[in-house]
């Protein structure tokens, strides 16, 4: 989501504070509890040797005493526009390097670049910068959300730039992406939405379902097809009925679709997100952002696309009519809220915020887990759930800052 070079926001300075002993060598933290999942062990300890983790400590190992600390996986979040300032869908690559940044210092140390309705040609130029991004291992992919959505439930969306979902649109962004689309989000109910669901399924890419006015039985069709994602849930699309069940009822009482949640208490209310946790739990549940360019930066005025956005104690409104627009959340404040307001256990948590997205991804046997041989990616966290180190790949990003 968008801001120009007109952006206007409070920059906070992306500042690290490394640990004495972050040389380029083995470490152990000790006395942490560490959430693998699916297990907690308490006072235990993880190795990390070079980019992954490790089995057994080195002889020339660094021990760091992380006592009193949570030691998670590494964030990972599938539905993201942007941060720090910057915009996947408008901005440099410098520019995106700098919001990929801005949410590595905040945990998500895998991120998918997800962009917002505009034309065709846009899109595909917009694509061919991302795959190269992707293909450096700066990004995990990319989200193409738009142009194929409902006018009905457009959220923040461009109107004059939408488009029904032919299958040969869809097939254009996934050539100009050269392997490196993630997901692409529909309403399934236009014209070709059932067609291009089963074109992405065969290409491997996420169909999913969002920004949609479908009915129940429109829903169920899509996900016979093929689609396994519902788009923020809740968000942009009709209310759950007890006559008109719609889309919500579909999306959570099938066991093929992983329910995407913005959980920042804007979006949604408690008691939808224990609803959601409660049917389809938290193998089925996966945290997101949707985060503008707004994350870790600041209030002030953006551009989403063509439409101006005003954010105003960290909630983005459409400037013309108010609508949200996006978010300014960042997954470690997602993960605090969980635990510490919603009443999730933090295997829950961690579940809901890596486990799961990694799943979805098709990249668990990288991420997603502490488990020997996957990517050192990790989150430190203190007893009050506030962030106190990231770790991607065996390299600090943050800290840890124990003092």
């Amino acid at each position: 989501m968008g801001a120009d070079s007109g952006a206007r926001g409070t920059a906070r300075p992306a500042t690290t504070h490394p640990h004495p002993a972050t040389a380029a060598r083995p470490t152990v933290l000790t006395g942490a509890t560490v959430v693998l999942p699916p297990e907690t062990v308490h006072n235990g300890q993880l190795i990390i040797d070079g980019t992954r983790i490790g089995r057994t400590a080195p002889a020339n190992a660094q021990f760091i005493d992380v006592t009193g600390h949570y030691v998670v996986p590494g964030f990972v979040d599938i539905h993201n526009h942007g941060g720090g300032g910057a915009s996947f869908t408008s901005g440099s690559v410098d520019d995106i390097l700098k919001g990929i940044h801005t949410h590595r210092l905040h945990g998500t140390t895998t991120l998918v670049a997800s962009t917002v309705t505009g034309d065709m040609d846009f899109l595909t130029r917009r694509a061919g910068l991302l795959s190269e991004l992707a293909e450096q291992g700066e990004i995990a992919g990319i989200h193409f959300e738009g142009p194929f959505i409902s006018p009905c439930r457009k959220g923040a969306h461009a109107e004059d730039l939408l488009r029904d979902p032919h299958p040969a649109d869809v097939r254009k962004l996934l050539d100009a992406s050269r392997g490196q689309a993630r997901m692409v989000t529909l309403a399934t109910e236009l014209p070709g939405g059932t067609d291009s669901v089963r074109l992405l399924a065969e290409h491997g890419v996420i169909a999913a379902i969002g920004h949609t006015d479908a009915t129940y039985e429109q829903t169920v069709e899509a996900i016979d097809a093929g689609a396994t994602v519902a788009t923020h849930l809740f968000n942009a699309m009709p209310p759950l009925g007890h006559r008109t069940p719609g889309p919500i009822a579909a999306l959570l009482e099938d066991d093929r679709i992983t329910v995407e949640l913005i959980n920042d208490g804007t979006h949604l209310h408690p008691a939808a997100l224990q609803l959601a946790f409660h049917r389809a739990g938290a193998r089925r549940v996966a945290f997101i952002t949707d985060a503008m360019d707004a994350a870790g930066f600041g209030d002030g005025r953006y551009w989403l696309g063509p439409l101006e956005v005003e954010v105003a104690d960290g909630v983005a409104r459409l400037a013309s009519d108010g609508t949200i627009a996006g978010s300014t959340l960042t997954l470690d404040r997602a993960f605090q809220r969980a635990v510490t307001v919603d009443g999730l256990s933090v295997e829950d948590a961690v579940q809901a915020l890596s486990a799961t997205p990694a799943r979805l991804l098709g990249m668990s046997d990288r991420i997603g887990s502490l488990e020997p041989g996957k990517d050192a990616d990790l989150v430190l966290l203190d007893a009050d759930f506030e962030l106190k180190g990231v770790m991607r790949r065996g390299e600090w990003v943050v800290g840890p800052q124990l003092g």
